[in-house]
């Protein structure tokens, strides 16, 4: 009986032409990782499930993809009358959610043999349990940048550099870079008596780009957050104005919060530092009403929209005082970004930027006419690759017209005759796919002219 080829929901192939194109992100956003002095990490695709949970929020935690041990434990399931002891039984493994946290693992198993502050980017798949939708996937590749061991807030503007420099550099020139601070947040729920509820704040302010005023209002009530103190917050969260007014604003609403000063003053610090750093493409905008849903951030928060496409946000992330602190490390404060490469692919396919970006799997295509020539065509194929030059020899000697559609058909840019006459003559054929141009080079013109 045969079985019907398919794939999980929410998982994808990404065929030749695709991985080229994700290839391109992933080498842009690489290069410059590595200009700001970031190493390479890469850490196991499944975490033990103590590791993951308590990290992410309630909403976060329901969303882990568990794993069922191997063996015979189901079998042994009525040996557990609690449900969850059961769980935890049969699952006590599961698939990373994100790249942060595995990280700071990482650290805490390591910390006897990095130095701090310590960088790493890292570019990995990651999994969540979600629903499938355009831009949302339960398998997806994350970017990652993080340094920790250090509450240096220019690693926060040097991240406002990294994002537009990586986004310019694959060819987005409208996006926004909206920042805000958790501290700020805090300073919210101080200011409107509620400093108890502080996480159930975040999470409505964090819904109102999806569910409206209407919605948020609706889940402070829900969370027993009184009207009045629902009214105070939105005239804070919706005041509008250049940076240094919203700073100013702040400062005057703050006057009885310690901690939402203090982030005022971060914001304000982060604003004046990033401006020396680099020229930037893309807007950078304090956003009052940006919280980032993870329950572990509690300095500056990030996240990157492209303003001509509906895709959400692309990029994220934040500071974390003391994410290491739960593995028994604490003091080791962190920041880091995360790029999300299957968004930005989306952005970027819907923008037509990959019009121009060559997808052919070589450069260019020896077209074989048989055992009599195909000696002096591998010594040549030999001595393009020599030079760093992708190249192939089609493997039969079929019709020209087959060999050239092969090579049509795989976008090949180029093609290279090699017969009796050229051999003899030392000038080889080097045909234009696209415009159809042949002309008769020499082999170190040839590779002159590919390179």
């Amino acid at each position: 009986m045969s079985t019907k080829p398919t794939i999980p929901q929410g998982t994808r192939d990404f065929p030749p032409e695709v991985m080229l194109r994700r290839e391109f992100i992933f080498n842009t956003i690489k290069t410059v990782f590595r200009k700001y002095g970031y190493a390479p990490l890469e850490t196991p695709s499944m975490e033990n499930l103590s590791v993951l949970t308590g990290k992410y929020g309630e909403e976060g935690d329901r969303l882990i993809f568990k794993i069922l041990n191997s063996g015979d434990f189901l079998s042994k399931a009525t040996e557990f009358e609690d449900s969850r002891k059961l769980s935890f039984e049969i699952s006590k493994r599961a698939l990373r959610y994100d790249l942060t946290v595995p990280f700071a693992r990482f650290v805490v198993m390591n910390q006897n043999d990095i130095t701090f502050p310590f960088k790493r980017y890292q570019i990995q798949p990651v999994w969540r349990a979600d629903r499938p939708q355009k831009g949302r996937y339960r398998e997806f590749y994350q970017c990652d940048a993080d340094v920790v061991g250090s509450d240096s807030l220019i690693y926060e503007a040097e991240y406002i550099c990294i994002l537009d420099e990586a986004l310019s550099n694959l060819g987005l020139d409208d996006f926004t870079i909206i920042l805000n601070n958790r501290k700020i947040l805090s300073g919210y729920a101080e200011v409107i008596g509620q400093s108890d509820k502080f996480v159930d704040v975040c999470v409505a302010i964090d819904k109102l780009d999806k569910i409206g005023e209407k919605g948020v209002r609706k889940e402070l009530a829900d969370r027993d957050i009184p009207s009045e103190s629902a009214d105070q917050l939105f005239k804070m969260i919706t005041f509008t104005g250049t940076t240094e007014e919203k700073i100013n604003f702040l400062k005057e609403a703050f006057a009885g919060s310690e901690t939402g000063l203090q982030g005022v003053a971060e914001m304000e610090e982060v604003f004046q530092m990033y401006q020396n750093l680099s020229s930037f493409k893309g807007k950078v905008d304090f956003n009052l009403q940006l919280a980032r849903g993870l329950d572990y951030y509690t300095g500056t928060v990030y996240e990157v929209k492209v303003n001509n496409v509906k895709i959400g946000s692309i990029c994220g992330g934040g500071r974390y005082a003391d994410l290491t602190g739960v593995f028994g490390r604490p003091g080791l404060s962190g920041v880091g970004i995360s790029f999300g490469a299957d968004r930005i692919y989306d952005a970027m396919e819907e923008l037509g930027l990959f019009e121009d970006l060559t997808t052919a799997p070589v450069d260019v295509l020896l077209i074989n006419f048989g055992s009599e020539t195909l000696n002096p065509a591998l010594k040549t194929l030999n001595k393009l690759r020599a030079a760093g030059i992708s190249a192939e020899i089609y493997p039969e000697n079929a019709k020209m017209k087959k060999q050239f559609s092969y090579a049509d058909k795989k976008g090949v840019p180029y093609t290279l005759l090699i017969g009796t006459a050229e051999i003899e003559s030392g000038l080889f054929q080097l045909k234009n796919m696209k415009s159809g141009e042949q002309v008769s080079l020499s082999v170190e013109d040839i590779i002159s002219k590919l390179r």
